[in-house]
């Protein structure tokens, strides 16, 4: 059986300057990273998508030691609370 190569786009830790958004989208596409800060910027300029999209990568791209995105960490947590009633004991799962 052989093994494949996937890249996963996730945020960096190398080449970060905020939250690793840029660095993790250049190295999976391919590019440089100040290329996709410069794209984001000019978009943050004409309307403010840029920082929109930033912030969505920020909450759905799981750091790159991690498999679990903020995003996916917060659900998981509102769904363990639920199933725990306010007397502390665990709810059965249906």
């Amino acid at each position: 059986m052989s093994e494949y190569n996937v890249k996963k786009l996730r945020r960096t830790h190398k080449g970060r300057i905020v939250a690793g958004v840029c660095s993790g989208i250049g190295e999976f596409v391919g590019i440089d990273a100040n290329l996709v800060r410069i794209a984001l910027a000019i978009a943050t300029l004409f309307g403010g998508l840029g920082v929109g999209l930033y912030a969505i990568g920020w909450l759905l791209m799981p750091e790159e030691d991690s498999d679990t995105s903020i995003v996916q960490d917060l659900i998981s947590k509102q769904q363990d609370r639920s199933r725990t009633d306010w007397s502390g004991e665990q709810k059965p799962q249906s």
